[in-house]
């Protein structure tokens, strides 16, 4: 069976979202935090790695740094709470984050990213997993950067296939999934584009022997894409659990959030991607993006559970 795992998505899958997707949909055989990018953890970052917020799933915090002092120092606040394994951030492709050499940015100075992993492999408490793209601008980049990696004991390397540049346009470059595939020998998680049971298909078709699969937005747009994957039709789809998935999210929000707007902020990022799984959803969105009040936004939410159905209930009456 497959193993999946859920991107970290700065803002989204926060703790919160994490235990509400557990319980409602399950699935997911590892989750990982967003990132934590300084050692002075604020309380938001320490909220997401308490043991009591993360209980009953496999959950890996993400680092954000290019010190290697400071991901050590980190590493070892993580460790105390009880971790394992630690995740280190070479993927974020935002230009906030690259311009100052973190993320993907960091793959673009080649020496420096080599003298850092040497020091926080040798000295780390934890174990390091990294998810990273494939260079900065061009798929030559790759070759440098799998030499590197070659030298390390990585717990795993999560590989999205794309280059920073790219953001997440444009299709995967598979060939470098291949060639990571045929020059190390750690073991390997695909992210990318897998938004549909089409899309795996494909994937598996490239890779007969893919094991590890890392989902994002392909989740956040259809929460049963899991189930999907692993051709369990006997889960889902269904109103009624989306619906306690939202109303555990936005009381659990309520509780945690001061004012009505930041709430409504969470939730509405929420149904940029949760409303592509109904039928007919624009108008019913627009009413979600204008809502200023609790009341507004919860009707506009109720409308549209009660006037449109799931895409994938149509699919299976078919």
């Amino acid at each position: 069976m497959i193993t999946c795992y859920l991107a970290p998505m700065e803002g989204i899958t926060t703790y919160i979202y994490r235990n509400a997707y557990h319980r409602c949909f399950g699935g997911i055989n590892r989750y990982f935090t967003p990132f934590i990018a300084s050692k002075k953890m604020n309380s938001r970052e320490i909220n997401e790695i308490l043991p009591e917020h993360n209980e009953g799933m496999t959950v890996v915090p993400q680092i954000l740094t290019n010190r290697a002092e400071e991901f050590l120092q980190i590493a070892e606040q993580i460790a105390a709470f009880g971790y394992r394994t630690v995740n280190l951030n070479l993927g974020c492709p935002s230009g906030t984050v690259t311009a100052r050499k973190r993320g993907a940015g960091f793959l673009g100075v080649p020496e420096q990213l080599d003298e850092f992993l040497y020091t926080i492999f040798e000295k780390s408490p934890l174990k390091i997993s990294i998810k990273t793209r494939i260079g900065i601008s061009s798929e030559e980049e790759w070759d440098r950067l799998l030499t590197i990696y070659r030298k390390y004991p990585i717990e795993e390397l999560i590989i999205h296939p794309r280059l920073q540049q790219e953001q997440y346009k444009g299709t995967p470059h598979k060939s470098a999934y291949k060639k990571a595939q045929d020059v190390l020998r750690i073991p390997l998680c695909y992210n990318g584009d897998i938004h549909s049971p089409d899309a795996f298909a494909a994937l598996v078709s490239d890779f007969p022997n893919v094991s590890r699969i890392m989902l994002g937005r392909g989740i956040l747009k259809n929460p049963y894409l899991v189930h999907r994957l692993r051709g369990d039709m006997d889960t889902g789809p269904d109103k009624d659990t989306i619906k306690a998935f939202h109303d555990e999210l936005f009381a659990r929000y309520a509780e945690a959030m001061s004012g009505e707007t930041p709430v409504l902020y969470k939730m509405k990022d929420l149904w940029t991607y949760l409303s592509q799984s109904f039928t007919n959803p624009e108008k019913y969105l627009k009413k979600i993006r204008k809502a200023n009040t609790f009341a507004d936004y919860k009707a506009a939410v109720g409308s549209l559970l009660r006037e449109q159905e799931l895409l994938e209930k149509q699919i299976d009456a078919t």
